[in-house]
C-alpha cells in the first residue's frame, strides 16, 4: 500500500488444492453460532475493499497469482462497492512461488511508485491432498514461509524509501508453539501439523525482522485473524466453515485496518505474541 504516493502490496490467493474436512479453530469463536455476512471473499479481497473505503490517501495493490484472477476480482470488487471505493486499487501479478513474479512486482513499484509502505503478506495453503511427506511439507513451507521471507527481502529497499514502513504477515495461532503445548487449550487436537510448522515458522521470521528493522524504523507483526470462512480451505471447506460458525472474512479485514490507523500500536508494534483479531496477543 501506498499512502497518495504510497502503496500496499495484499495477497489474497492461496494456491492449493485442499480437503473439506479441515478443521482450524479459534478460541474466541462460538462453533455454534452462525454468522450470516457475506462469506464468498477470503481475507485479502475484504482487506483490499475495507482499505479502499477507509480514506482515499491510499494507492493499492491486489497481488494475484494470474492477472486474469486478479483482473476479474477487482471488476468484482468495482460492481459490488464502486461507489464506496475511496483508493484506487490496481492489479499485480505474484505468486510467492514463482520468484519470476516477485523480481517484476519489484520492477513495478520501483519505476511507479519508488517506495512501499505497507506490506500485507496473506497468501497462505493447507494441504490435504495426497502426496509425499516431503511434498507435504514443501508445499506448505514454499507457500507459508518461504515466499513471504522472499518477497519482503526483495521489497526491503522500497520499505526503506517510506516514512512509516510496516509489514503484516497474515499468520495463525495454530502456529504458536505455547498453545500448541497448553493442556488447556481448546484446540489442541487439531491435527494440522505441517501447517502449524510452517506458520510457527512465519511467526519466528516476524519476531526476527521486526528486532531487526527497528535499526531503520521499520515496524513487522504476525496476525492471527481467528476462525473465519476464508479462501483457505476451498470450496466445501468454506461451507463447512459456515456451519461451525465461521466468521466473516470482514472481521479480521476490519481488524487490519484498525492497525493502519492506529488504533492498535502498542499491540501491534510493541507486544511479544501474535497480533490477534479480537485484541491483544497470542503466545508465540
Amino acid at each position: 500500500m501506498v499512502s497518495k504516493g504510497c502503496c500496499s502490496i495484499e495477497n489474497f490467493n492461496n494456491p492449493i488444492s485442499l480437503h473439506p474436512k479441515v478443521n482450524i479453530n479459534n478460541h474466541h469463536q462460538n462453533v455454534h453460532r452462525q454468522d450470516h455476512r457475506p462469506h464468498h471473499r477470503g481475507i485479502g479481497l475484504e482487506a483490499i475493499i475495507a482499505l479502499s473505503k477507509s480514506s482515499p490517501n491510499y494507492h493499492l495493490l491486489l497481488g494475484a497469482r494470474t492477472p486474469a484472477k486478479g483482473e476479474a476480482a477487482l471488476a468484482q470488487i468495482h460492481s459490488d462497492h464502486g461507489p464506496s471505493l475511496l483508493s484506487p486499487i490496481s492489479v499485480v501479478e505474484l505468486d510467492l512461488t514463482v520468484p519470476s513474479t516477485i523480481d517484476s512486482t519489484v520492477t513495478y513499484l520501483t519505476t511507479t511508485f519508488g517506495r512501499l509502505d505497507v506490506l500485507i503478506q496473506n497468501a497462505g495453503i493447507i494441504v490435504y491432498q495426497p502426496c509425499t511427506p516431503i511434498e507435504n511439507l514443501r508445499l506448505h513451507f514454499e507457500t507459508n514461509t518461504f515466499g513471504p521471507k522472499l518477497l519482503t527481502d526483495a521489497l526491503i529497499p522500497l520499505l526503506k524509501q517510506s516514512k512509516n514502513a510496516r509489514v503484516i504477515y497474515v499468520s495463525s495461532e495454530q502456529g504458536s508453539i505455547g498453545l500448541r503445548l497448553d493442556p488447556g487449550y481448546r484446540w489442541k487436537d487439531t491435527k494440522v501439523t505441517e501447517y502449524r510448522m510452517s506458520k510457527a515458522a512465519l511467526n519466528m521470521l516476524a519476531a526476527c525482522y521486526r528486532y531487526e528493522f527497528r535499526e531503520w524504523g521499520g515496524k513487522v507483526t504476525s496476525f492471527n485473524p481467528g476462525f473465519c470462512v476464508s479462501n483457505l480451505t476451498g470450496v466445501e471447506g468454506r461451507r463447512l466453515r459456515v456451519e461451525m460458525g465461521g466468521r466473516s472474512a470482514e472481521d479480521p479485514a476490519r481488524a487490519l485496518v484498525e492497525v493502519l490507523e492506529g488504533r492498535r500500536e502498542r499491540e501491534a508494534w510493541e507486544d511479544s505474541g501474535i497480533l490477534d483479531l479480537d485484541g491483544g496477543v497470542r503466545p508465540w
